[in-house]
């Protein structure tokens, strides 16, 4: 049963807003953002590849009629909406800091770290995309664990397109070092699912639930990706420990 304590967390790849029907609409890609209902969202692609990597969603609109704030540093004027096509939108969220990370591999690849309290809670999430490559994934994955230890300790959530579609593949056996994985869903392609390329991975200091495709009439059109929705819960110990520290 839900608690007043979880978090409803979310990981989309918008596909630059292009739907299945080869038709770029980026209204109808904030209508299932606001389907989802998140109060943490990462999404992938959501700034054109090339050139000055501009943002492609209405993020005014999505902060006034849908509630989600995008995570940005202060002073922050880029074109792109975050980093290398990885945006994290929070609800009711206090933004502590901001990390960017450029992965290594064949393609340009990063992830996208910010340390939240939300809902009284301590909260690290990670926002990333994968490369194609098993090797660059394995690389990315080592990344990421080796940015985390040089971190403070707190509760981490990794959300994002991981291109990987085994549990046991090499960069999931990597990320095993510091996360478990939640269970798979098939979320690509959207239209007819097969692969579990998006995946969530917790600590050990929470768990994730009720893991599943947020699938619609909607989100089987707007993106090649379907997104996947999950309740977040926290230990009660990290929950007394921040209500004690207020």
């Amino acid at each position: 049963m839900p608690t007043r304590h979880d978090l409803t967390v979310a990981s989309y790849n918008i596909h630059k807003g292009v739907g299945t029907d080869r038709r770029r609409d980026l209204m109808r890609t904030a209508a299932v953002i606001r389907e989802i209902g998140a109060d943490i969202l990462a999404l992938q692609e959501a700034d054109k590849r090339f050139g000055d990597r501009a943002g492609l969603l209405d993020l005014e609109h999505i902060r006034r009629d849908i509630g989600l704030i995008p995570v940005t540093e202060q002073g922050t004027t880029d074109a792109a909406h975050g980093w290398h096509g990885n945006l994290l939108l929070v609800r009711n969220a206090l933004v502590q800091e901001v990390h960017h990370l450029e992965l290594p591999g064949f393609e340009a690849r990063g992830a996208l770290m910010a340390d939240l309290v939300i809902k009284g809670q301590p909260l690290r999430v990670i926002a990333a995309h994968f490369g194609l490559l098993p090797g660059s994934r394995a690389a990315q994955a080592q990344a990421l664990l080796a940015k985390i230890g040089g971190l403070d300790n707190r509760p981490t959530l990794l959300m994002g397109d991981l291109n990987e579609w085994r549990q046991g593949g090499t960069a999931m056996g990597r990320l095993g070092q510091h996360f478990t994985a939640s269970p798979m869903v098939r979320s690509f392609p959207s239209r007819y699912p097969i692969w579990p390329l998006d995946r969530m991975m917790t600590c050990a200091q929470g768990a994730l639930l009720d893991v599943a495709t947020h699938d619609s009439v909607l989100s089987r059109k707007a993106s090649d990706h379907l997104p996947i929705k999950a309740r977040l819960r926290l230990n009660e110990a990290i929950r007394a420990a921040a209500v004690g520290s207020s």
